[in-house]
């Protein structure tokens, strides 16, 4: 983490805040937040810089497969060939990447087969690139909604942590996951039998008002609780870990180089929107 973090996610960071800095304004989704977390994925996976557009575009058509099933599963058949010619080379060269680590690793004698190490691969760009996005989106508009919360992390950066997992529980970026039932069970006085798809909303959850005082407040200050955004028990995100990190590279870049940042007065309805995936569409803010 502490590499990844020095050698990939910061200079990514840094770099596409490079492009708008002198500008004085910018939208913070599509030129930072959106961007970021696939070529940190890129990058984490050792793929070479000039394929980064077009994994991009297959990324974000994986990703969108609901809203396109053909488009989706042509993304990931390309996918999965991209993968094969460069598990292969890292077979024969190993490097200091995950493509490379998941060819190495064994457990009991047994390791991953081909087709397990590109179905790994493929799932990382939903679960590190879609939530990443959305999550760093909703934390930086949570702030600019409340300008003294925004101020407070500026002066005191310790606050990092308890403002990301404030964003999280606020506005988690997957509000449901499917589970099943592997008993029958009661659950406050609803039936479950065993062998039942049941629909978490884990966004639900995290606006209960038994555990949170003024749940739908956006408040880095409130007294710390564990919250559901990242699942719980054995299924909980593996890559919480590498959220976090990344949620922090990108906020304290925005805060040691975009001074005075503030929403942009002239944007029209600038807000959260999605159903399952949530995040604001765009994000334009003005700074300096």
């Amino acid at each position: 983490m502490e590499r990844w973090e020095r050698d990939v996610v910061s200079p990514i960071v840094h770099r596409l805040i490079d492009r708008f800095v002198a500008r004085g304004h910018a939208d913070l989704v599509r030129e930072l937040t959106f961007p970021f977390p696939i070529q940190v994925i890129a990058g984490i996976l050792g793929l070479s810089e000039a394929d980064l557009p077009q994994f991009h575009r297959w990324a974000v058509e994986l990703i969108s497969i609901a809203a396109d099933i053909e488009r989706g599963f042509n993304a990931s058949q390309s996918l999965r060939d991209y993968f094969a010619g460069i598990l292969a080379e890292r077979r024969r060269n190993p490097r200091e990447d995950v493509i490379s680590l998941l060819a190495e690793a064994e457990l009991d004698g047994q390791r991953l087969t081909d087709e397990e190490i590109f179905a790994f691969l493929r799932l990382l760009l939903p679960a590190g690139a879609e939530t990443t996005y959305r999550s760093s989106s909703n934390l930086l508009l949570g702030l600019l909604e409340n300008p003294d919360q925004l101020d407070a992390l500026r002066r005191d950066r310790s606050l990092i942590r308890q403002a990301t997992e404030e964003g999280l529980r606020w506005e988690a970026p997957l509000t449901g996951i499917a589970r099943l039932a592997t008993r029958d069970a009661e659950v406050e006085g609803v039936r479950i039998p065993k062998g039942a798809v049941i629909g978490v909303c884990m966004g639900a959850a995290n606006h209960d008002p038994a555990r949170f005082e003024h749940p739908e407040r956006f408040d880095i200050f409130r007294p710390a609780k564990p919250h559901a955004a990242f699942a719980t028990g054995p299924h909980t995100c593996l890559g919480m870990h590498l959220a976090r990190m990344e949620t922090a590279v990108v906020m304290n870049a925005v805060l040691d180089r975009l001074p005075n940042l503030r929403l942009d007065p002239a944007a029209e309805d600038v807000h959260i929107s999605g159903f399952n995936f949530r995040a604001p569409v765009r994000l334009p803010v003005l700074f300096g």
